[in-house]
């Protein structure tokens, strides 16, 4: 059913706008008690086998919703209801903007694949903040903030920019991540450099940690795919000198390595970020350098091109003690968290392991 409506409606919208569409008819649902109730039963069953603990949190599963989905934090009752257990909201920065010009999303049906250069396009930290605060949630879901630099921020002052955020919206996250990974911010992605992210780091805590002073909000960078091996093991190496909480694994790609189906070729040409399936096989490359390098020391979670409940089981097998996905969410439509859900418990079940826990890491722990 959802196959034949993207193709005879959001295939031929524009993409950004088939977005707006489709996420205010999940808001408005999940505003009607009786029809989220019954949705979420049907989309959101629990399945025991997937309980995850992971950053001091108790999850229904390991499956959530990556950031840039929600924005400015308007849908995270209509999310849940649809089977994410976590979902990360932003990227958010510390003063409202519009990203960048439209056009700015595209899709790329035959390779299963988006490129955006959205640029943080979102309400600012302060009405995000305000929003979280009057939040009554519905639904038991974590919710992740993602935090980044404003457009206009100088780099010089990129760290009193990050921390005005972490200040605002730690004391609403169950976790927060400092994304330096976004290739649509100039500049951006020059702070993953170890000598730029330790101070940014270091402040950001400190931030999180007046902001909430009752509990310790964890903190996770979000790094790009695109880094070189030896830059993937100086941040490994930084986050646990810090004791950060976790790393997420992997952001967008600015390459344009996998792709070759597409029927429209000039989206290829398109600059942005390149997400979905011709990202996977490098994000899980980089979360195994990951594991390896970290083992069980701090948390990874696994995003880039996860389609189904065998990408998610390998990224499990990887070190991933959590999942995230996006742009397979626009393919496969609202029945993909139940999918997800049930091909993962299925998964487990066939498995040697008696737990998600126990195969966290198992292909690097032991290689075949």
């Amino acid at each position: 059913m959802y196959t034949i409506l993207f193709t005879l409606l959001f295939r031929r919208m524009d993409p950004e706008r088939a977005h707006q569409l489709a996420f205010r008819w999940i808001r408005r649902v999940a505003r009607v008690p009786v029809l989220r109730t019954f949705v979420a039963a049907v989309l959101a069953p629990r399945h025991e086998e997937l309980r995850t603990e992971a950053l001091g949190l108790r999850l229904h599963s390991p499956f959530g919703l990556a950031a840039g989905f929600d924005k400015n934090a308007v849908g995270i009752d209509g999310l849940a209801m649809l089977g994410f257990d976590h979902v990360e909201i932003g990227t958010v920065t510390g003063e409202p903007q519009p990203g960048n010009p439209r056009k700015r999303l595209f899709r790329l049906v035959a390779d299963r694949a988006l490129i955006n250069r959205m640029g943080f396009n979102n309400d600012g930290s302060l009405a995000v903040a305000a929003r979280l605060a009057s939040r009554t949630p519905v639904f038991r879901t974590v919710v992740g903030v993602n935090i980044g630099k404003t457009k206009a921020v100088p780099e010089e002052e990129a760290v009193a920019d990050y921390v005005k955020s972490a200040e605002r919206l730690a004391p609403y996250a169950d976790y927060l991540v400092v994304n330096v990974s976004s290739p649509n911010t100039p500049g951006l992605r020059d702070l993953q450099a170890v000598e730029h992210l330790r101070p940014l780091l270091t402040a950001v805590r400190e931030a999180a940690d007046r902001g909430v002073p009752a509990r310790r909000v964890p903190l996770l960078v979000k790094i790009a795919p695109d880094l070189a091996d030896e830059d993937i093991d100086a941040v490994a190496d930084l986050a646990v000198e810090l004791g950060l909480d976790g790393i997420i694994a992997t952001n967008t790609t600015i390459a344009r390595a996998g792709l070759g189906l597409t029927s429209d070729p000039a989206a290829v040409k398109e600059t942005g970020g390149l997400s979905g399936a011709p990202l996977k096989a490098r994000s899980l490359e980089v979360l195994r350098r990951l594991y390896a390098r970290v083992g069980d020391r701090i948390t990874l979670v696994g995003v880039g091109g996860i389609e189904n409940a065998e990408d998610a089981w390998q990224r499990i097998l990887a070190g991933a003690t959590l999942v995230q996905g996006y742009s397979a969410f626009v393919y496969e439509g609202p029945l993909w968290g139940r999918a997800m859900h049930k091909g993962l418990a299925a998964r487990l079940r066939t498995s040697p392991y008696a737990t998600l826990a126990d195969a966290v890491g198992a292909d690097v722990r032991t290689p075949a």
